[in-house]
């Protein structure tokens, strides 16, 4: 390549404008030997800008791929800081764009942070967010202070006023919330003028990712700084510390609104209360309502709401009731979940009538229950045995527009079951099947229960079957129902092999199973494996109770010969150990052999 022989480098800034227009014509004229310190009248910056400036009509790869290799950082730092022809910025970050995607080219830190300055300036602040998002995912987490310390470098005649807004925001989007308070706080430390505005939305960051003390300390903090306090975060707070069961710290909230100059609002006390009543302390909660009254705050329904569930959480269903009918007299008309929450509470403690009056009454004022208002009526229903009304609505929950779901459908099969009609339990299986909802352990399990109690033991082992290849584990009390039911239809040998199937499935039978197979035993006379059963529960360190002495004592009174009989029979309820068993036994054979030799 030719180079253009001059006596002066300076003699540079004297080349005609035509001259420079023409990017190969400047590679001809620029030494390779000692490349000039860019400056605001360097030929590169104006070639560059030049380009930029007709790169609507030529695309800047092939402009500017021979200018690429005599660029360097400090001419691109220049070039933002100057700009000679006065480029829009949009034609400037779009130059840098395409630079930061060019391989052969890296831009540098200082590179980034001026442009940063450059786009703040211009008011381009998502623009220049983005672009500090990717410095900060390179340098990853506790780089704020030396990111901090490159902005103050590059910043040039830029004011500060919105780039530790962008900066804090990287931080705060990618992720790295210490980071972000760190940048915070050096502004503060530099005395800079607080960015308020990102210290906003990491506020908001915070009380996403972390927790409810890391939030409240920071909000703290910037308030002091001069960020103006709201109502809104104030009970956003309070709602986080209540929900994490911490109702002591969302009072102290609470207080510091006034310190600050707000007034709560209804919405303010009534996360108040609502947090007093989860917590039991419905008595608080009565306080805050009078405190809310005398400040001429006015309870609205879901004051009356949250007061109405705590008391019906405790059982204090008088007291609901004449808080449901203040609501009444004071115009409020209550919601859905006013008269679900009555309704589950008064269903749970057994006023299933009480329940259903408010139902209708529900239903008249035009409020329309929910899958949860039915699930508690059917619920409540199912308890009292009234199974007739309980299916008639779940017939009614199609004309409201609602599908049952697992609750529903489960509920009414334990009803059922437990009342006997085991049949339309299992008709509720196969709607369950048909609407393609999947059966839980609880509506298994209940199914085997109540198949067992009608003795039909094939049928509770099929169950089982279906619950096992449902990927469903059985626990210990539905594998003995089904053993149980098996030994009492004379089946030991099914007993026992569900008990193998048992303790390969990883159960530890206890001594309830193997009272269970004692009593299969017993019945049938089976003595010695009876025995034999006894010694493998104490060399598995399952310990016999007085019903497994009783069992063994029934079998000899029953099946042990005429001699001793009268021995277990009266020995029945005293025996409580193995010593004494052994020993009654040993009295039995005793007894037997001096009958055998008289």
């Amino acid at each position: 390549m030719s180079t253009l022989k001059l006596s002066k480098p300076h003699h540079l800034l004297s080349l005609s404008s035509s001259f420079l227009c023409s990017s190969n014509r400047i590679l001809s004229s620029i030494p390779w030997y000692a490349p000039p310190q860019p400056h605001k009248d360097d030929p590169i910056l104006s070639a560059i800008s030049e380009v930029i400036k007709s790169s609507p009509t030529k695309p800047l790869d092939s402009s500017l791929r021979k200018l690429l290799p005599l660029l360097t950082p400090h001419h691109v730092v220049n070039l933002i800081n100057f700009n000679p022809h006065s480029l829009s910025p949009s034609s400037l970050l779009s130059f840098f764009n395409w630079l930061a995607s060019r391989p052969t080219f890296r831009l540098t830190i200082q590179s980034y942070c001026t442009m940063a300055h450059f786009l703040c300036s211009h008011r381009m602040l998502p623009e220049a967010q983005s672009l500090l998002q990717i410095v900060v995912s390179r340098k990853g987490r506790d780089s704020a202070s030396s990111l901090f310390d490159s902005i103050l470098e590059t910043r040039g005649t830029h004011k500060l006023n919105f780039v530790f807004d962008a900066l804090i925001n990287a931080y705060a989007d990618s992720g790295l919330l210490s980071d972000a308070i760190q940048c915070f706080r050096l502004t503060r430390k530099k005395n800079f003028p607080v960015p308020l505005r990102a210290c906003g939305c990491l506020f908001d960051k915070m009380l996403k990712l972390k927790s409810a003390d890391f939030a409240w300390a920071f909000y703290l903090e910037i308030l002091d700084c001069g960020y103006p306090p709201k109502v809104y975060n104030f009970n956003v707070l309070m709602h986080r510390f209540c929900k994490e069961g911490n109702v002591r710290i969302a009072h102290l909230i609470f207080d510091e609104m006034g310190k600050r100059g707000l007034r709560p609002t209804v919405v303010s006390f009534n996360t108040l209360i609502n947090g007093y009543c989860k917590s039991g302390n419905i008595e608080e909660g009565f306080r805050l309502k009078s405190v809310m009254e005398n400040e001429r705050i006015f309870p609205d329904v879901f004051t009356y709401s949250a007061l109405i569930n705590g008391l019906s959480k405790e059982s204090r269903l008088d007291e609901a009731d004449l808080l449901f009918d203040e609501m009444w007299k004071r115009g409020l008309v209550p919601n859905s979940v006013t008269f679900t929450t009555l309704i589950d509470g008064q269903c749970k403690g057994g006023k299933v009538d009480l329940a259903m009056k408010n139902f209708q009454l529900m239903l008249a004022e035009g409020v329309r229950p929910d899958l949860v208002t039915f699930n508690a009526l059917i619920n409540g229903l199912c308890k009292v045995g009234d199974l007739k009304e309980a299916r008639k609505l779940l017939d009614g929950m199609s004309t409201s527009g609602l599908k049952p779901d697992m609750i529903t459908f489960t509920t009414l099969i334990d009803g059922f079951c437990k009342y006997g009609d085991i049949d339309s339990a299992l008709g509720i299986k196969k709607i369950m099947i048909e609407e393609a909802i999947e059966l839980d352990a609880v509506a298994f399990t209940a199914l085997i229960s109540g198949l067992c109690r009608e003795a039909r033991v094939h049928d509770a082992e099929r169950m089982l079957r279906e619950m096992l290849k449902a990927s469903l584990r059985p626990d210990d009390a539905t594998y003995t129902m089904v053993i149980d039911g098996f030994c009492k239809k004379g089946d030991v040998r099914m007993g026992f092999k569900l008990l193998k199937e048992m303790q390969r499935d990883g159960h530890v039978p206890g001594v309830v199973t193997y009272n269970v197979l004692m009593n299969g035993l017993c019945k049938q006379g089976q003595l010695k494996n009876a025995k034999m059963l006894l010694d493998a529960m104490l060399n598995l360190g399952v310990v016999p109770d007085d019903i497994t002495y009783n069992i063994l004592l029934d079998g000899h009174s029953k099946h042990g010969s005429s001699g001793d009989i009268d021995i277990f029979r009266s020995e029945k309820g005293l025996v409580r150990d193995y010593a004494s068993y052994t020993a009654l036994v040993d009295e039995s054979r005793k007894i037997s052999k001096e009958h055998q030799q008289r």
